[in-house]
């Protein structure tokens, strides 16, 4: 098609002064699609190669990432056993532990665990080049300084050792030198019966002081309180000297005569009845009858416990030797308060004590014939009847201590079957139980103040009310 010759004939019918604009308008038209032919024909003479120009832009940055990662300017980071952030150019050590932290986006880098002692990297300085060389010592090197190594501490062990070795030596004996003076120890070691032979030879000694005598007394005491010491005391002879010297003048020596039989007759059968055969039972009570110390009194007392408790044989003896007489009389005396608890105690327990010996040959049948015939020959109750027991035990409430009031209302409660009717025919008895009731309801109401409600007072309180209730 020919556009020029029908683009260069102007239209028919338009002026010339409206020509001359369009004919440059139709101008820059052919140009431009002359330029847009030619381009589309031959890539060389486009205006832009995007293909080689995005060819450069990659090379330019893959240069630039290089040049930012240049050992040569990259500035050395030394991480610590803490996560810490890293900063974009900064380089890290070998064997890093490094992550990305999916809250911040920031990379953050650590030592790791295994590399805690190997902090050594020290040597390299901000912006200077890492300078590793893995190559610096051979596998012979490494084998030659260890075997240095070990040689070190090898010598440093030896000297430590005779080190110790030499301290040993000057702090300890050797082995030889002590058999030989155990061998000579041996001659002046003691046992316990020995030891005992010899303080019981001091004390029979008519030629020791009464010091000497009283010390050899108490030193026995702290070893008869062993069963098997007791019995040996027994078995040498021992046991019918401190029997004998209950017969003394002197009253320390009966106070600790009765002080180391009182420890002897302890829980041990075997001792209780050398003791009944030895005649100890009799001056015992004979102690009890006369005129003596208080102190000495206490220590027979208890001896004269230890002997009868769990003993029914030594009980019947008791009462066939009058020893409720001997306690009566006793208790009764000006100034023997603390006595009369202790006595109190003891006729409540031997009580006690037969009750359930019956009890348990009813529901066990694992006590002997024999001994269930003993406590059963034991008449303890209608002695106590007889012998005025229920007005002197009912009088004793009068004690101002509350812990001796206790030991005495437990005795009327164990009496109650055996003196029911003495015990009603006595005014003085409902009186102090009248006045004790009133006295703990309200020390019983105090410990319920005080948020106690199983207080002392109130156990005292049940006692007093259950034994009034059974004297109505």
């Amino acid at each position: 098609v020919n556009f020029s010759k029908s683009l260069a004939m102007p239209p028919q019918g338009l002026p010339l002064s409206r020509m001359a604009p369009l004919g440059m308008l139709l101008g820059l038209l052919i140009a431009s699609c002359f330029t847009f032919c030619l381009s589309r024909q031959n890539p060389e003479f486009a205006l832009t190669n995007t293909e080689k120009s995005s060819t450069k832009e990659t090379e330019r940055k893959e240069t630039t990432a290089e040049e930012e990662l240049d050992p040569e300017v990259l500035e050395v980071f030394h991480p610590t056993h803490e996560w810490e952030p890293l900063r974009p150019g900064q380089a890290v050590p070998a064997g890093s532990h490094v992550r990305l932290n999916l809250q911040t986006g920031a990379r953050e880098v650590k030592l790791q665990d295994e590399d805690k002692f190997r902090n050594n990297l020290k040597g390299s300085k901000k912006g200077k080049r890492l300078n590793i060389n893995t190559n610096t010592y051979t596998s012979q090197d490494l084998k030659s300084a260890l075997a240095k190594f070990k040689e070190g501490v090898e010598t440093e062990t030896s000297k430590e050792d005779k080190a110790r070795q030499a301290e040993v030596k000057r702090l300890f004996r050797p082995i030889e030198e002590l058999k030989k003076d155990f061998e000579e120890l041996n001659v002046v070691i003691e046992s316990d019966m020995q030891i005992m032979v010899r303080l019981i030879n001091k004390f029979n000694s008519s030629s020791s002081s009464l010091e000497e005598k009283i010390a050899a007394l108490f030193d026995l005491e702290y070893y008869v309180h062993q069963m098997d010491n007791a019995q040996d005391l027994f078995s040498f002879g021992g046991l019918q000297v401190v029997i004998n010297g209950l017969n003394s003048t002197e009253p320390l020596v009966k106070e600790y005569a009765a002080f180391v039989l009182g420890a002897a007759f302890s829980s041990n059968p075997k001792v209780q009845v050398e003791a009944i055969e030895g005649g100890a039972l009799q001056k015992l009570l004979v102690i009890l009858a006369t005129e003596q110390p208080l102190t000495a009194k206490k220590k027979v007392l208890f001896a004269l416990c230890s002997l009868l408790r769990h003993f029914p044989y030594a009980q019947q003896q008791f009462l066939k030797l009058g020893g409720l007489q001997v306690l009566r009389s006793l208790v009764q005396e000006k100034g023997t308060e603390v006595l009369a608890v202790r006595v109190v105690t003891l006729l409540y327990d031997l009580v006690t004590e037969k009750m359930f010996a019956e009890e348990e040959a009813k529901l066990t049948r694992e006590m002997s014939p024999e001994k269930l015939q003993q406590y059963r020959q034991v008449h303890l109750l209608p002695g106590l009847r007889e012998q005025g027991w229920c007005e002197i035990t009912a009088h004793l409430l009068a004690l101002p201590e509350h812990d001796a009031r206790e030991k005495v209302l437990q005795t009327l409660g164990t009496l109650l079957a055996t003196c029911r009717d003495r015990f009603r025919q006595d005014p003085q008895l409902s009186r102090m139980l009248a006045s004790l009731q009133a006295e703990y309801q309200a020390l019983a109401t105090l410990e319920l103040q005080d948020g106690e409600d199983e207080g002392y007072f109130r156990e005292l309180l049940g006692s007093i009310n259950s034994l009034l209730k059974e004297l109505r």
